[in-house]
């Protein structure tokens, strides 16, 4: 076990999102969608990673949110509201309030499952680990965990950039840390990642959403 690594009870779960509010949320699917339709889409991909985080073992389950909470919310967690500023410093300022061992996920990849997540959440998760990455196929990444919370480690990396995660990544190792990789995940930014990820996980709200709006991608 590493010295910077010690073991302190389970693991805080933390989903940074926002509101799933038109016209601020997944931009970038309009078009084809409409900021309705993308909001829609946006709420889905909320209510599927919720509740994939029900299902797994944690000490705490927090929703870090920009916004308010809404009907896609299942019972379960706290919720905290974003810090201001810059995405990095939200992340910091979101592993900043936990005192443990923390893994942090994002809105973007409904896909996710229990299986996927389960290595960094075992009872060994943290055994001689400092760290989990979870590497997303745009450059950036889709999961951060961190066995002794440091939002240093975070503020500063440039974000929503093809060089994003590796910076990242880069930032955990070049303090010293033994980073474990989960699997390489495609984000939902565009309409193609949303038919990718539907196809992965046929089974979730957000591909029903999809197939409810299907028409719009072909506009």
């Amino acid at each position: 076990m590493s010295a910077r690594n010690p073991r302190t009870g389970g693991t805080t779960l933390l989903v940074i999102a926002k509101e799933p509010v038109p016209g601020r949320v997944k931009t970038r699917l309009t078009p084809p969608f409409g900021p309705g339709e993308a909001a829609e889409l946006a709420a889905a991909a909320l209510e599927d990673t919720l509740r994939t985080v029900l299902t797994l073992p944690a000490q705490r389950r927090v929703l870090v949110l920009e916004g308010r909470p809404g009907p896609w919310m299942p019972p379960g967690f706290d919720v905290l509201p974003q810090c201001a500023g810059t995405l990095d410093e939200r992340i910091a300022g979101a592993f900043g309030t936990c005192t443990g061992p923390a893994l942090l996920i994002g809105m973007d990849t409904p896909q996710i499952t229990s299986a996927l997540l389960s290595p960094a959440l075992s009872p060994g998760g943290w055994d001689d680990c400092d760290a989990w990455f979870g590497p997303a196929e745009d450059g950036g990444f889709w999961a951060l965990g961190m066995a002794v919370p440091d939002p240093g480690l975070v503020r500063g990396v440039p974000m929503s950039l093809p060089v994003t995660g590796s910076v990242q990544r880069a930032r955990l190792t070049s303090a010293g840390l033994t980073v474990r990789d989960l699997p390489v995940l495609r984000d939902v930014d565009t309409a193609q990642d949303a038919l990718h990820v539907a196809a992965v996980a046929p089974h979730g709200r957000f591909a029903d959403a999809l197939t409810r709006l299907g028409g719009a991608v072909a506009r």
